[in-house]
């Protein structure tokens, strides 16, 4: 975290806005480019020494060097929140308004001391972040989803929707995803769990991930992706890109919004069309939220299998049901019955990710769809997680287990070449 200084002996934020208001006036910053960070980090120096000599600051060396470095952070990054983005265990960066930013650590939230200088300051960053990736934010278009180049993704809302001015939500991807040895050591689910699902992806079972915010969802879906063969095309189809998959052969496409006359919007089911005249061998959809509901189902039942893709909601069941929302937000008139026959038939898997009281995530259902019962969709849990209480230490207690039952998809495994043994769907797992 950042030292704090006595106002008698340095107004730190007003010495930094004077370094970087003098900096301005030299140097154009517009044109710069990383090669010139050396250049500039010795102009810094320059300017403060200047600032010692002339003007008698009271700063120490270790003063000097914090100052040059959050000047250079205005200049190449993010300002405040750089020293933040490079702590590899913050998984959330929430900065309520400009003087209140809050971090979220291990799944646990915390408030820091972190703070721009006004509102402005903080505008200025949030047109930086979002102008890098062609959006932009202003009173006709208040509210922009946007990525960092790490993956990272960004939500940034202004006045006059956010009343105590500019806020932003900044949800971290790391360079290197966790991959499924990950959730094995960080007990989000099972080794039987995990060669349950990987098997399903590799004979290309159509898989829903479910699951409330910050759950999860889309490193479990980064997971998933990695079982798939480098032989295969991939489509990804996502608001805001951060999926991270390692094959070599992946198209990435993403929406976009309309311009300043409302035009030249591109929604995900436009994608999600267009996706199906690409050759694909896989499509992936980061999240469907919309009216691409329909599309997506229509392709996983016409030939277009081992798709994935996640969705918000707190249950396989919910998810069903938010599934045959979006498809009537098409407004085709399509029967219930037969919305949900497309589901039956579309969907085979749907896995349940949920965060815990403790900040873990865990797997907490893997649901099968074995048809229609009636008008209603059939499911059947392979595995669950039953929570058992909480620790000494605050921590979730519970176990993994087996329902017994064996998916009816055995055949579709075993017809791809992938045996799994009968004890693992009997026994209990670990803990």
């Amino acid at each position: 975290m950042p030292m704090i200084f006595s106002k008698e002996r340095l107004d730190f934020s007003k010495l930094k806005a004077d370094i970087h208001r003098r900096l301005i006036q030299k140097l154009n910053l517009e044109r710069l480019t990383q090669s010139d960070r050396e250049a500039v980090r010795k102009e810094v120096a320059q300017l403060i020494e200047g600032m010692v000599v002339e003007d008698a600051t009271p700063i120490t060396f270790t003063e000097r060097e914090r100052l040059a470095q959050e000047v250079m952070d205005e200049v190449f990054g993010l300002g405040p929140l750089e020293a933040l983005l490079k702590d590899p265990t913050i998984s959330d960066i929430l900065v309520n308004n400009y003087k209140s930013v809050y971090i979220e650590r291990h799944g646990l939230l915390e408030r820091t001391n972190i703070q721009f200088r006004d509102d402005e300051h903080l505008r200025q960053i949030i047109d930086r972040i979002v102008s890098a990736v062609g959006r932009r934010v202003d009173e006709s278009s208040p509210m922009v989803d946007a990525r960092l180049p790490d993956g990272s993704r960004v939500n940034a809302i202004i006045p006059p929707l956010a009343l105590d001015g500019p806020c932003m939500s900044i949800r971290r991807f790391g360079r290197d995803p966790l991959t499924a040895e990950d959730l094995l050591r960080n007990h989000t689910l099972t080794p039987q769990m995990l060669e349950l699902i990987r098997g399903c992806v590799k004979a290309r079972l159509n898989v829903l991930v479910s699951g409330g915010t910050g759950s999860g969802k889309t490193t479990l879906l980064n997971v998933l992706s990695s079982f798939i063969s480098d032989r295969e095309r991939i489509i990804t189809i996502e608001d805001a890109a951060e999926l991270q998959l390692k094959q070599a052969h992946v198209v990435r496409l993403e929406t976009r919004p309309p311009n300043v006359e409302g035009k030249g919007g591109v929604r995900q089911r436009q994608l999600v069309i267009n996706s199906l005249r690409m050759r694909p061998d896989r499509i992936i959809v980061g999240e469907v939220r919309g009216e691409e509901a329909l599309d997506m189902l229509q392709a996983m039942n016409t030939g277009h299998d081992g798709s994935l893709t996640t969705i918000h909601a707190n249950t396989p069941r919910d998810a069903l049901s938010r599934l045959e929302t979006m498809v009537a937000m098409a407004n085709l008139g399509i029967p219930e019955s037969a919305t949900r026959r497309q589901i039956a038939s579309a969907i085979q898997l749907v896995v349940q990710m949920s965060r815990m009281s403790d900040g873990s995530r865990k797997l907490v259902n893997v649901t099968e769809m074995t048809g229609m019962e009636g008008d209603m969709v059939a499911m059947q849990d392979i595995f669950v997680f039953k929570k058992e209480g909480i620790g000494a230490a605050g921590e979730v207690l519970g176990e993994f287990v087996p329902t017994g039952v064996r998916p009816k998809f055995s055949e579709r495994l075993l017809a791809a070449g992938i045996r799994l043994p009968s004890e693992l769907f009997g026994a209990k797992m670990a803990r």
